[in-house]
């Protein structure tokens, strides 16, 4: 079950759903299983929205690839509620093999040691560092770790600043810091909000054993989560409108109405759970704190390739890649439904400036790439060469985005927010997503409930 949110008093209470990603699924079913009548729009055919799958090819794909880490506790208490979460697998401990181009081969694994022992054996191994690199590596992490993460002024510079002032080299950057942080923040640590960096390292890597264990779903992600998701909402009692974007919404003198194209609706409390872009132009003028721009936040891409080869060419699940434009390649043949064939998922993070690429450059560029660092790549036949682009895959996590990340209450009493993009603490991920539509769900319940104690004085 999902944590429980704050009772309201005994009137009738509405709300609306806008949106049908992890966001607003986990903001409906906060809603509905603390009494609330609850509509939910969604302008897809299916729910899940970034985190979910599509036909390309002959081939259920996923948009991008999604893993998530054993301290995404609300996330894997999500896939708890919609009992999906038989359908990944986690880790029994970190575990990341690191290919380089040039054949070198090392690993980041983590033992059972205390954090942030538990990945010092590790590093003092990691072949894609000079000895004296590993020291300041290590001396590094400490004062990472040490970093005051509620203090915003760290998000006035980067993280590639502040490790080159801490004496990294661009080598160590490259080959250790980018390796984790490109991945999560969608950006380079030279581009990369230091505020949301030292947050992901603390959360993941230095403050718990067992926090980075890696986790990823064993079927496409529609399957993970938009069915399982359509039926808990049903059985909750939440009517699912899909095809039905919103087109505008209002603040009333107690609630907000909402139009489609079609209809109009009015609810005692509207969680707006849509992409910062969309928000943004659905939002009522004056709704956001001053200084607040959510057109400000922008947008990072991710672009996946989806390569069928004849015949087994990955050493395991998922490796990493150094000095390639391959960052991060995922075996995902178990659940492609191939009859014949390995399919292979090649993830490249901050990739804007691959949006515009042919596919036949990309293929030109990724296909060596696999092969110098998988030898059985190269005597394998390519049998599909597939490509996804998300063009606003998250929003730019550089420095002075905490200042329009908003928290999920608005000017408007009955009109609140969710999503990856709003101020959990978290970078903008799918656990991000998910206590995004836990606490506007709060305020939401709480501020009805403030209301309707209010209104019988």
């Amino acid at each position: 079950m999902l944590p429980p949110v704050p009772q309201t008093s005994r009137l009738p209470r509405t709300v609306i759903v806008v949106g049908g990603g992890l966001a607003g699924i986990t903001s409906a079913l906060a809603c509905a299983d603390a009494g609330a009548e609850v509509t939910l729009y969604e302008s897809r055919r299916s729910l899940g929205g970034a985190a979910s799958s599509v036909r390309l090819g002959g081939l259920e794909v996923d948009a991008g690839q999604h893993v998530f880490l054993r301290c995404c506790s609300a996330y894997r208490r999500l896939l708890r509620r919609l009992r999906s979460d038989h359908l990944t697998e986690l880790q029994e401990r970190m575990d990341i093999v690191v290919l380089h181009r040039d054949g070198r081969r090392g690993r980041l694994r983590r033992n059972g040691l205390p954090a942030p022992l538990h990945l010092a054996r590790s590093l003092a191994t990691y072949p894609f560092l000079t000895p004296s690199e590993r020291g300041r590596a290590a001396l590094t992490a400490v004062e990472l770790g040490g970093l005051e993460t509620e203090d915003r002024r760290l998000d006035s510079q980067t993280f590639g600043s502040w490790l080159a002032a801490h004496g990294q080299t661009t080598g160590a950057i490259a080959s250790l810091w980018n390796l984790i942080g490109q991945s999560t923040l969608n950006l380079r640590a030279d581009q990369a909000s230091l505020l949301l960096a030292a947050r992901v390292f603390q959360t993941g890597l230095l403050a718990r054993t067992a926090a980075a264990d890696i986790g990823a779903s064993t079927v496409p992600l529609a399957r993970l989560h938009a069915a399982p998701a359509m039926t808990a909402l049903r059985e909750a009692g939440v009517a699912v409108n899909l095809g039905a974007p919103v087109q505008s919404l209002a603040g009333e003198a107690s609630g907000c109405r909402v139009a489609t194209r079609h209809r109009s609706a009015r609810a005692d409390a509207v969680i707006l759970a849509v992409p910062p872009a969309r928000a943004a132009r659905l939002l009522p003028p004056g709704a956001l704190p001053g200084g607040v721009d959510l057109t400000a936040l922008g947008a990072s891409a991710i672009v996946s390739a989806h390569v069928v080869y004849d015949r087994p060419v990955m050493p395991c699940a998922f490796v990493a890649a150094l000095d390639s434009p391959v960052q991060w390649a995922f075996d995902r043949s178990r659940y492609a439904g191939l009859e014949r064939g390995r399919y292979l998922t090649v993830t490249i993070s901050d990739a804007n400036d691959l949006l515009r690429e042919p596919v036949a450059e990309l293929r030109d560029l990724l296909l060596p790439a696999l092969a110098q660092l998988l030898p059985a790549a190269r005597e394998a036949r390519v049998e599909r060469f597939l490509v996804t682009r998300v063009r606003a895959a998250t929003f730019r996590q550089a420095p002075g985005s905490a200042r329009h990340r908003p928290g999920p209450r608005t000017a408007l009493p009955g009109l609140f927010l969710a999503g990856a993009y709003t101020d959990t603490g978290w970078p903008d991920t799918m656990e991000s997503a998910v206590r995004s539509g836990l606490r506007a769900a709060g305020q939401a319940l709480g501020a009805q409930a403030h209301e309707g104690a209010r209104g019988a004085a």
